[in-house]
């Protein structure tokens, strides 16, 4: 489908894309909601906790966090608390993230699919419907999977949502280099750095490795000394060129929504495929003016703009 017009028209302070992402993740306060946990064991030995609101409804909504991020963030717990009425939600948290750490020198990445299929798999036999909405680095998995496995999905998937989704990892990860962005980038290596380098001496790995991932300050030299090589991946490049959904959005099957704000700091030019949205009918590419990154505020109290898009999107796309 051709680029949607979109009706978000933000109040003057939002119109700053730093200002929004930073006012809707970092300072505006979201109620909990009412989450009961399941834990799931994979095939490799590890496993990942599921954070759900069961109300016994016929469809699930699998709700896919950002990097570093939980089911705890608070773009997630206000689609949880707003979608527990209308459908039973599974909201993720990737390897590592629920607050206890995972059992592998491996963790999660923008490519990690297999805890997600799992998780699919489980909800096939239990609904009539299953809708996948995923966020930034979640967003990723989320078009990685339903692109590259579209002739093996549940046909239960009834709808897809990609909202802030670095869609060309390579372009994007150099974006958050930018001087601007510098202070989200920091942010997610102290984050990263945290959880790492315990395993890094839990494993018994060298001290030079251990310095050379203490001292990098970008994610080129992140990646290729630890996300790249602990997942089977020669370095970044590699990483984020096999992981990039960009590359599968023409073989998106199932109606799919991808909203990404023009003025996101997080994306490059090359995370709005205007082109393969045409060629799609499936693929509903949205792209307002202002959003920033995950924020699409209207208000300091309000939702977020983008649960009422999405709304209309998934009656649309759920009413046959």
């Amino acid at each position: 489908m051709p680029n949607i017009n979109s009706e978000y028209h933000p109040p003057f302070l939002y119109r700053n894309k730093h200002v929004n992402t930073i006012f809707a993740n970092r300072i505006r306060p979201q109620k909990e909601a009412s989450y009961v946990r399941k834990r799931f064991e994979s095939v490799d030995g590890d496993f990942y906790d599921v954070d759900t609101v069961l109300g016994g409804h016929t469809t699930a909504i699998v709700l896919m966090h950002g990097l570093e991020g939980s089911a705890q963030s608070t773009y997630i717990l206000e689609m949880a608390n707003h979608f527990e009425n209308q459908f039973d939600v599974w909201a993720m948290n990737h390897r590592s993230c629920s607050g206890t750490p995972n059992r592998l020198y491996s963790s999660y990445h923008s490519g990690h699919t297999k805890d997600l299929n799992a998780l699919i798999q489980h909800l096939d036999e239990k609904y009539d419907h299953i809708i996948l909405l995923g966020v930034s680095l979640g967003g990723n998995i989320t078009l990685l999977h339903v692109g590259r496995s579209a002739d093996q999905l549940s046909t239960k998937i009834r709808a897809v949502v990609g909202i802030s989704v670095p869609v060309q990892l390579n372009s994007a990860a150099k974006v958050l280099q930018k001087s601007k962005n510098m202070v989200y980038l920091q942010d997610f290596l102290v984050s990263l750095k945290g959880k790492v380098i315990p395993k890094l001496e839990k494993y018994n790995k060298s001290q030079e490795l251990i310095d050379k991932i203490s001292k990098a300050k970008t994610f080129v030299e992140f990646d290729s000394l630890y996300t790249g090589p602990a997942h089977g991946f020669k370095d970044a490049e590699d990483y984020w060129t096999q992981c990039s959904s960009e590359q599968y959005l023409q073989d998106i099957s199932i109606p799919t929504l991808l909203l990404n704000a023009k003025d996101d700091p997080f994306l490059s030019e090359e995370c709005y495929p205007y082109e393969k949205a045409a060629r799609n009918e499936c693929l509903f590419l949205e792209t307002p003016k202002y959003g920033g990154h995950v924020g699409f505020l209207t208000s300091f109290n309000d939702k977020r703009w983008y649960l009422s898009r999405v709304d209309e999107f998934l009656r649309e796309h759920l009413k046959n």
